[in-house]
């Protein structure tokens, strides 16, 4: 068995904007088989969390997602859940991967996570399915999850819920599909 933990999260915006971690899943993935387990889910508050988190520029997940801002204002601290998600890590000694890993691995290291980094799933995807370049660049565009998704499901009309554990399971099925292609690789 080849397991390996993919991991989504959900943020009131980016770091540099004052965005805080409202939602962190992580499934476990047998890249040879693709059975995806799911290992854990929870909706989490941060310190400072507040009102300004559902407005422009931040908030854009409650706007685009079935999470709500109220969903977050009862949640647990996140604090508190950070060393059941540091054990769960470290349950997966082949490592860890997330669609944009930048990103969601910038939040969760800036909390004390420590995470055995795999390759990003979205840079491992790029050259497979091979998008235009945007206006003023020469290599091919980062896809989206549902960008993926239809090169690898074609028409099956996957929307991405922007929800942790919805996104995580979906994206450990493309990671599935990396790896039976040779372009995701486990040293």
């Amino acid at each position: 068995m080849k397991e390996i933990a993919v991991v989504d999260i959900e943020t009131s915006g980016f770091q540099n904007q004052g965005g805080l971690i409202v939602e962190v899943a992580i499934v476990g993935l047998d890249v040879e088989t693709g059975d995806i387990t799911n290992a854990f889910d929870a909706i989490v508050k941060e310190d400072g969390f507040g009102k300004k988190h559902a407005e422009s520029p931040l908030g854009w997940v409650f706007q685009n997602s079935s999470l709500a801002y109220e969903d977050v204002l009862s949640a647990d601290d996140l604090t508190k859940k950070l060393p059941e998600i540091q054990s769960i890590l470290d349950r997966y000694p082949l490592g860890a991967t997330a669609f944009n890993k930048q990103f969601d691995f910038g939040f969760l290291k800036s909390r004390g996570l420590e995470i055995n980094e795999l390759p990003c799933i979205m840079l491992s995807a790029s050259p497979v399915v091979d998008l235009p370049p945007n206006p003023g660049f020469s290599d091919a565009k980062w896809p989206t999850v549902a960008e993926v998704w239809e090169y690898f499901f074609p028409g099956t009309g996957y929307k991405d819920a922007h929800r942790g554990l919805d996104d995580a399971r979906h994206e450990a099925l493309l990671v599935h599909e990396l790896y039976k292609l040779g372009k995701f690789r486990i040293e």
